[in-house]
């Protein structure tokens, strides 16, 4: 089993940045893919963005590319989610979801990660 824990939500006015933090554990991260995904209130949950096991490439959603950066700490089994110029519309529930497979068809389908965090409440104001 993989146990995912978030951090680093919280409110910032539109223009900020947030850094969104899951740690993991009960399996060695090397071998986790990892994602991000959000859930705004009334909406479905969105791809945000992934970095594979390797962490040889980054992908991201259009709506967030070139503001959001992700990236992996293999030595603290942690994967970030850097949120910059933040908009009021990126407010809502932010995942952190992990799987043992990676396939470049499938890194956005919520559906193909097995474990996922609690989540996070990221607010933006305009």
């Amino acid at each position: 089993q993989v146990q995912l824990v978030e951090s680093g939500g919280g409110l910032v006015q539109a223009g900020g940045s947030l850094r969104l933090s899951c740690a993991a554990s009960g399996r060695s991260f090397n071998s986790l893919s990892t994602g991000w995904f959000r859930q705004a209130p009334g909406k479905e949950r969105e791809f945000v963005s992934a970095i594979p096991w390797s962490g040889d490439r980054t992908y991201y959603a259009d709506s967030v590319r070139g503001r959001f950066t992700i990236t992996r700490d293999n030595a603290k089994n942690t994967v970030y989610l850097q949120m910059s110029n933040l908009k009021p519309e990126d407010t809502a529930v932010y995942y952190c979801a992990a799987d043992t497979t990676w396939s470049l068809y499938f890194y956005t389908r919520d559906d193909k990660y097995e474990y996922w965090g609690q989540g996070t409440q990221v607010s933006v104001s305009s």
